[in-house]
């Protein structure tokens, strides 16, 4: 009979070494190496029989031509933000992770989701932290309907799978997979080698038996998921819920989808009641301003499928630093940096004496290029203390040499400018409609260089 043997495995990347060194030869992280007990294959598929699901038995060959036709069956969770971030709904046999900060409503949103289901999709909310009392009693605050709801306070992964098959859920929440472990392994929960495992066997399961699964993650102080970073990729998709502290909105974006968009996002307020959605998520990303205000400008971002209005700040004064500040809090510092020298060269605009800073309101983090044409006129609003013309909203991307390139779905974020009342939009030229295409009272004006987005805004 063949033994354990242990190996040392990278939480961030993953790479399997033979004994302990102190740096990961493959990613460079250094003290990441955490000892794991690798099992035998055939003792891994013995204790998968024992929890009532087969392994290889039941795989065969198939030609990808007869499958081709076969719809992935979705069911709506009746949460439209959650469905939104999914992809349209919840993949049968699929594992999503959700990780977020503690106290951000991981736990509430998922029994919520359980509860929407009620009698059309039988549930199993599992538990590792908290009593099936405590549940309980968080149902009964949030108003949910507890009859459907079906819980389980356990660890043990093979002793859940027993329950599991014996239940037949078509939903199962695992809260959190950080403190299930398995008895083949004997080392503590929460270790890598126990995560890895206990997340196979749930993936497994998962996709054997065509139960849909949920997985919560503890996330570690740098904000990535703990435990192995094979995790993320054994699961079908990755949510993380993200929040500013002391705001009761709730941002959930999707890092990692194989049935939907990438970086879909999905908006929640906080209540007593649990979490809301918020039908117009455009309206908390904008400040009331009852008049122009210097260093303010609207741009158009699109998080995955949905073009969203957001405030970007900018405040710009003399620095008494031999080496002024540059700090941006949700952007990409260094493009900043960039930008700032794009400012200087083609914009007339020396601001290398000055603190430059620069926030996104609402707490979202805008990843795309789309920021940079905004990003500049806040600074330069900010810099000659005059405030941009009312009603004016801005997207596009700035080059090295000073030009405005074009961003993608262009139409989408005027129609959604204009649907909001703005009655001014300057975009790259490529993105402005042809005249006969006007877009209700939006004047599109269409830019080539920055220059000419500046004397646009009365520059």
């Amino acid at each position: 009979m063949a033994k354990a043997r242990t190996a040392y495995v990278c939480s961030d990347c993953g790479a399997e070494y033979p004994k302990w060194q102190g740096q990961c030869e493959a990613c460079g992280a250094w003290n990441t190496l955490s000892a794991f007990v690798v099992q035998p294959a055939k003792e891994v598929a013995n204790a998968s029989r024992r929890v009532g699901y087969a392994g290889a038995e039941a795989s065969r060959v198939q030609p990808l031509a007869s499958v081709a036709g076969e719809v992935e069956q979705r069911h709506l969770l009746r949460i439209g933000e959650l469905d939104r971030v999914l992809g349209g709904g919840l993949v049968r046999g699929s594992v999503v992770l959700v990780g977020g900060d503690p106290g951000i409503g991981k736990s509430t949103l998922l029994l919520q989701a359980l509860a929407a289901l009620g009698d059309r999709l039988p549930g199993l909310y599992v538990s590792g932290e908290e009593s099936l009392a405590q549940i309980a009693a968080r149902g009964n605050r949030l108003g949910l309907e507890l009859a459907p709801l079906k819980a389980l306070a356990e660890t043990c992964v093979e002793r859940i799978l027993e329950h599991a098959a014996a239940e037949q859920p078509r939903v199962l929440v695992i809260d959190s997979i950080q403190t299930i472990w398995t008895d083949t392994l004997p080392a503590a929960p929460g270790s890598v080698s126990q995560v890895r495992e206990s997340a196979a066997r749930l993936v497994r399961y998962a996709k054997e038996s065509g139960t849909s699964v949920f997985l919560v993650g503890h996330v570690t102080k740098e904000g990535g998921i703990a435990g192995p970073r094979v995790l993320e990729h054994m699961v079908d998709a990755v949510l993380y819920f993200e929040g500013e502290s002391g705001s009761r909105f709730r941002v959930l974006r999707a890092f990692k989808n194989r049935f939907g968009a990438v970086n879909e996002l999905g908006v929640f307020a906080m209540t007593d009641k649990g979490l809301r959605e918020v039908p117009n998520p455009s309206a908390i990303f904008l400040s009331a301003h009852r008049e122009a205000t210097p260093g303010s400008a609207v741009m158009v971002t699109r998080e995955g499928t949905r073009p969203l209005l957001v405030e970007v700040q900018a405040l710009v004064d003399q620095s008494s630093l031999g080496n002024p500040r540059r700090v941006a809090l949700g952007l990409e510092q260094n493009r900043l940096a960039m930008l700032l020298a794009v400012l200087h060269r083609h914009g007339n605009a020396a601001v290398y004496d000055q603190d430059v800073f620069v926030n996104v309101v609402g707490g979202i983090r805008v990843q795309e290029t789309a920021a940079d044409l905004p990003v500049l006129l806040a600074v330069l609003s900010s810099f000659r203390d005059r405030a941009l013309p009312e009603k004016t909203v801005a997207f596009g991307e700035v080059g090295l040499s000073g030009e405005v390139r074009p961003v993608p779905n262009g139409e989408e974020r005027l129609k959604e400018a204009a649907h909001h009342g703005f009655r001014r939009a300057i975009v790259p030229k490529a993105n402005a409609p042809k005249k006969s295409a006007r877009i209700g009272d939006l004047d599109v004006i269409g830019v080539e260089r920055l220059r000419e987005a500046i004397d646009a805004v009365g520059g």
